[in-house]
């Protein structure tokens, strides 16, 4: 894994033509779902699922979930349920599609298990997880007082005080606090809240299921890093939404689904790689301004998860984040995408560590290899981008 490039020599090559398959603005999603069963006998059972639409107004519904033992749905009611294999589709009837803020819906369905009826634990609302919490325009701030000032361990003040002088030392020729598109900068400027676009730098095909679970892999992850932050030193937020706005493959018809939740580019390739729209990019337009993108602005991206077929290691930058397809994927559900995280840590600005080590440390995510999760060290690292960036967001 290499060190941050902030301003990615990678994404400068020149454009080739590229074509917008699925432009259309849609409305910001966000959703709450509540699943429950009530009642249950050998082999069957009878559940009921909850819809709050915490986003705006929704016309039309589609909730998506995988059944996690083996469960199939025999009768539902009140929706239109489908299902392949694990993955399940219910939408809306022709009486309860429409969902105002904070408008519900309910549907329910006969099932049948063999060995274990575990509830399903993830669901998406037309292609956007559902965290329970609104996706747009501001996360919520702390509902305690947050921690006042600094107060790393003692036994971190001088390892801590080691890395940010390294840091504004190195980074951007010596002028750490002239770039502006940090991912603290992206963040902000968004009020809390994180698009993502994927760059499918792949052969493979790609089913409404896996793009679902590629996203929630990509929030849960995410938030191991916001978690950090959350009550700490003024910091404004206790959650920050994570969506996928688009997607960008070389051909149409690897994307195995129909609906309008993401949009799709085709044939638009920069590095050799295929590229979402650049007018919707952030590191295109870091003015924060998106007049251009064809979905308008609520549509833009922050972050690329570039995911390339056979690629080592890992790159990250104010542009995102990079690295194997076969390994973010087989990695989806575990606890910690190691790679993923060390190369999020970049786009926040963490330096690398290969050369030099602060003092008393040994392992940690940003020195690569070292660990496999986000430790102690790591993350006052992180809280230490804060202190030193937090006044130019008026904090």
């Amino acid at each position: 894994m290499r060190r941050a490039v902030l301003t990615s020599a990678a994404v400068v090559a020149s454009l080739a033509g590229g074509l917008l398959v699925a432009t259309s603005a849609e409305a910001a999603v966000a959703c709450r779902v509540t699943y429950s069963v009530g009642s249950q006998w050998s082999g069957g059972f009878s559940a009921n699922v909850g819809i709050t639409n915490l986003g705006d107004p929704v016309n039309g519904w589609r909730l998506t979930w995988s059944f996690p033992s083996g469960q199939s749905v025999a009768q539902a009611w009140n929706a239109t349920v489908t299902q392949s294999g694990a993955a399940v589709t219910a939408t809306n009837a022709s009486w309860n599609g429409s969902l105002a803020t904070n408008g519900t819906a309910s549907f329910g369905f006969n099932g049948q298990f063999s060995t274990t009826n575990t509830n399903p634990s993830a669901f998406s609302l037309n292609g956007v997880v559902c965290t329970g919490s609104a996706g747009t325009p501001t996360a919520s701030p702390p509902t305690s007082a947050p921690v006042a000032g600094w107060n790393p361990p003692s036994n971190l003040v001088t390892p801590l005080n080691e890395v940010w002088a390294h840091q504004e030392q190195t980074y951007n020729n010596g002028n750490l606090y002239g770039f502006r598109n940090y991912g603290w900068d992206q963040l902000l400027a968004n009020r809390g809240y994180i698009n993502y676009c994927v760059r499918w730098d792949s052969t493979a095909t790609v089913t409404a299921q896996l793009r679902d679970e590629i996203h929630a892999a990509l929030a849960r992850q995410y938030k191991k890093w916001m978690d950090v932050m959350v009550g700490h030193n003024n910091w404004p937020y206790t959650n920050v939404p994570v969506r996928v706005v688009g997607w960008a493959v070389r051909d149409r018809a690897q994307l195995q689904w129909t609906d309008s939740s993401v949009d799709i580019y085709v044939n638009n390739i920069r590095e050799n790689a295929p590229q979402c729209s650049e007018p919707c990019g952030r590191f295109f337009n870091q003015s924060g301004t998106y007049p251009n993108c064809p979905g308008g602005a609520a549509r833009h991206y922050d972050h690329s998860l570039w995911l390339t077929d056979g690629f080592g290691g890992g790159a990250g930058g104010d542009w995102g984040q990079r690295m194997g397809r076969e390994y973010f994927v087989n990695a989806r559900n575990a606890d910690s995408i190691t790679i993923f995280l060390h190369e999020l840590g970049h786009t926040y600005g963490l330096d690398d560590f290969y050369d030099w080590t602060p003092t008393g440390q040994c392992c940690f995510i940003m020195k690569a290899g070292s660990s496999g999760t986000i430790t102690e060290f790591d993350r006052w690292m992180f809280r230490d981008w804060w202190r030193h960036l937090k006044s130019r967001y008026g904090y």
